[in-house]
């Protein structure tokens, strides 16, 4: 298979033989959710053990709003990237800022939790290089299936060219094309449109998004 024309991410594995089979299609980043309500959870020994079949420098670690102790327990056991899910509306300035301290701006990648119109807080761009642009749930963070506005990530992306934007949320091969047309993406990240379930991912699905894309 040629090299992925665009970045690649799959989020939630939970299966080593998923790991290996998204990397052995140039999958770049590899996600490991250790959110504890997420249904793609994986625990410490289970990360741990799971890490061992992902290279260094593809691993990205995936949770919501952690503590400090727990992102110092993270750094230590080797991931690259740290993508952090949270509540605009009840987070501080402060937390954020002590979690690019802790892993450094450069390998942090924001993803606030907003409403599907609301405006994107520009105010967090100080703290990352990268930034999620995710699908809105009330109840749940990332992994819904839930499409993110595409024009939105469009005026962002173009508007602020200094930053990375990664665009989440629902993609599948039935929207890749439109999502990546209407959007102006080129750094994807997949999760549930790959699933057989919730952490199961689907060799076929995914190969059909990939073709798409490559």
């Amino acid at each position: 298979m040629n090299p992925l024309n665009y970045t690649v991410k799959v989020c939630g594995i939970t299966r080593a033989q998923d790991a290996e089979m998204c990397l052995s299609k140039d999958v770049r980043w590899i996600g490991l959710n250790l959110y504890d309500e997420s249904p793609r959870h994986v625990d410490l020994a289970k990360a741990k053990e799971l890490l061992k079949h992902i290279p260094v420098g593809q691993r990205v670690y995936v949770d919501v709003t952690p503590s400090l102790s727990k992102l110092h327990t993270i750094v230590e056991m080797g991931f690259d990237r740290y993508q952090i899910h949270f509540d605009y509306n009840e987070t501080t300035k402060s937390k954020i800022e002590d979690w690019a301290d802790a892993v450094k701006p450069e390998n942090l990648w924001l993803a606030p939790r907003l409403p599907h119109h609301a405006a994107f807080p520009l105010d967090i761009l100080p703290f990352a290089w990268h930034f999620v642009v995710d699908g809105f749930s009330s109840g749940s963070f990332g992994g819904t299936g839930t499409t993110a506005n595409w024009r939105h990530f469009r005026a962002l992306k173009d508007t602020h060219q200094e930053k990375g934007w990664i665009l989440a949320g629902g993609l599948r091969a039935s929207n890749i094309k439109e999502a990546m047309e209407s959007s102006g993406a080129h750094f994807i990240d997949l999760n549930s449109g790959v699933e057989t379930e919730p952490g199961i991912k689907d060799r076929t699905k995914l190969h059909n998004v990939l073709e798409l894309i490559g």
